[in-house]
């Protein structure tokens, strides 16, 4: 039988996005030390092309193109990252209570995930910016608000399957507090769907965070991937390349999130381990 590491790393489609992801990480990491240059600084002239004196250009207002996707890596991918956290931690304390619990605090759980479910997530996430101003904090909450119910069902359907397991039971017999078994016994055997799914969600973010930048409603006097499109949409026939660098940017990023999640689930799937 194939290791884990074996099967996740043995698809070069994987390796590909995963190698991606290291770059974009380190790029955020380090943006400081490989673009020390404030991204909103004016450093040359409007509308340079790439290579002429700077290797992707400068924008309408003559500000570097590669200093500010260095740092808007870190911006766009900070935000995307913490936002799923918060929304993996709150839809498993969702879902695993109303799992364990069910009867009437199920049905009250599921009631609420539903609801959040039936708005557009988008467009929820805008209101919300739109209400609490735009922020890197508030950016973090909308985006959470929005991603967590399907963290909700899934660790749901999980908790529900677990539960019914004879060592939970055991440990019910035993006397062991529902809070021990849920955290120590049931939620460490729900981590397979809950990491594939939180590292899908990781995309979503990127797209969501970059829409909003893209429309205004960024966080402020931070440089990002969204923010840069935004501010060169107006420019694509003078300056092709303020829209296309960070576009380029967010497609491979959000691709390669999709082909790592992928890998995770054919690695960590059991009905593929002997494959």
């Amino acid at each position: 039988m194939k290791s884990f590491r074996e099967r996740f790393l043995g698809n070069p489609r994987v390796v590909a996005g995963l190698a991606w992801l290291v770059l974009a990480l380190i790029l955020a990491l380090m943006a400081d030390v490989l673009a020390p240059t404030d991204p909103f600084a004016i450093v040359g002239d409007p509308f340079l092309p790439p290579g002429a004196g700077f290797l992707l250009g400068t924008d309408s207002l003559g500000r570097d193109v590669l200093a500010g996707l260095i740092h808007g890596a870190r911006t766009t991918l900070l935000i995307s990252i913490l936002s799923t956290l918060a929304a993996v931690a709150f839809g498993t304390l969702v879902g695993a209570l109303a799992g364990y619990y069910s009867g009437i605090i199920d049905d009250a759980l599921m009631r609420i995930t539903e609801f959040f479910q039936t708005i557009p997530s988008f467009l929820f996430a805008l209101v919300l910016i739109a209400i609490l101003s735009p922020s890197a904090t508030n950016l973090v909450i909308a985006i959470a608000v929005v991603s967590w119910p399907p963290i909700a069902r899934i660790v749901r359907g999980e908790v529900l399957s677990v539960k019914a397991r004879e060592f939970v039971q055991a440990a019910v017999v035993a006397g062991q507090r529902d809070s021990a078994i849920l955290f120590s016994q049931i939620l460490p055997n729900t981590l397979s769907p809950l990491i594939v799914t939180g590292s899908l969600l990781v995309a979503t973010a990127i797209l969501t965070e970059s829409a909003l930048s893209f429309l205004g409603l960024g966080a402020p006097n931070q440089m990002s991937w969204g923010f840069m499109i935004g501010a060169g949409r107006s420019f694509m026939r003078e300056a092709w390349w303020l829209v296309t660098v960070p576009g380029v940017m967010i497609l491979i990023t959000v691709l390669s999130i999709n082909l790592v999640g992928e890998g995770l689930n054919d690695a960590l799937n059991p009905r593929l381990a002997d494959l």
